[in-house]
């Protein structure tokens, strides 16, 4: 098929590049202009620009999709269906009418559940077992339009945002593949949405990856996988920011925020209920390093407390 396909980030170019990689004509990638990123700031392009250019596709990059001129490049590309993953922009409807077959999107979730813009990490905290891929027919609403295909997936224990995110990229690029092979046929049929079970994926906010020792354990521990990589879940020791990366909950009380043990296999801190043993960390300006690592640069004593929300970050 003649596709318009519009995404932004890693999660987009492993659907693009199954797209690319199974024939179908990529007539324009939209991608979201450049930002700024990194210690410099350098402007840096998204991973769908830089999977567009190497395989020396077409780019597009306008800051919004309103205007007649913006529509009319779209018209241009001439395209059967515009396919979009993460993009980031809101489609108005001129644009979502405008092929053939209109606009469908890579949602990772199983929709209705998690609508909107962070459905991975929204998953973890919530504590959900299982999620998955929905390929949908975009309408005006947010994640709103009639399922195409679905698929599960089984969050694991230990799944972070970053592990949980690579699965379900992989299974998106597979299963938008597999739809638009259905599609071609006749094979593909839109199921409307329930509006039971529906919930909300807001954005995720720096605020929100603040530990507050007062929490239960458990929810510590999600918060931790669910803000890997970003932002980190950071709390601070002697007004030093800190971002813990890896804990599991274990069977301590204490007073929340108070380390009742620091050894090299872990910092256990007292929680809500029960503790956390924190087995990797990282301090302002520092790396990623284990507890043995850590406590040789920065010694903790159990007694000391750790601020039941961060001030500063990494």
């Amino acid at each position: 098929m003649r596709l318009i396909f519009a995404g932004t980030p890693e999660f987009a170019a492993r659907a693009l590049a199954g797209l690319h990689g199974a024939g179908h004509e990529i007539a324009l990638v939209l991608t979201q202009p450049d930002r700024p990123a990194g210690r410099g700031l350098k402007f840096t392009p998204s991973a769908v620009k830089a999977l567009a250019l190497e395989h020396s596709l077409e780019v597009f990059q306008p800051a919004g999709l309103k205007d007649a001129e913006t529509q009319q490049r779209l018209r241009a590309a001439r395209a059967d269906l515009m396919v979009v993953a993460a993009y980031g922009l809101i489609l108005p409807e001129p644009v979502l009418s405008m092929t053939r077959f209109g606009a469908i999107n890579v949602h990772a979730s199983l929709l209705p559940r998690w609508r909107g813009a962070a459905p991975i990490q929204r998953a973890i905290l919530a504590g959900d077992t299982v999620t998955g891929i929905s390929i949908m027919q975009m309408d005006r609403g947010l994640d709103t339009g009639p399922i195409l295909a679905a698929e599960s997936l089984v969050i694991e224990t230990g799944d972070t945002a970053a592990s949980l995110h690579a699965r379900l990229a992989e299974l998106g690029a597979r299963l938008i593949v597999d739809s638009l092979s259905r599609l071609e046929l006749g094979e593909l049929h839109a199921e409307p949405q329930a509006d039971a079970g529906a919930s909300y994926a807001a954005k995720i906010t720096k605020t929100e990856a603040e530990i507050d020792w007062r929490e239960p354990a458990t929810q510590i521990e999600r918060k931790v996988r669910a803000f890997d990589p970003l932002p980190g879940a950071s709390t601070m020791a002697r007004n030093i920011g800190l971002k813990i990366w890896r804990a599991r909950t274990a069977a301590a009380v204490g007073a929340p925020g108070t380390i009742i043990e620091a050894t090299p296999a872990g910092i256990l801190v007292a929680c809500g209920d029960e503790a956390l043993l924190v087995s990797e960390l990282q301090r302002a300006g520092g790396k990623r390093l284990n507890a043995a690592q850590f406590l040789t640069g920065f010694p903790l004593a159990p007694g000391e407390r750790l601020e039941l929300s961060a001030k500063t970050t990494t």
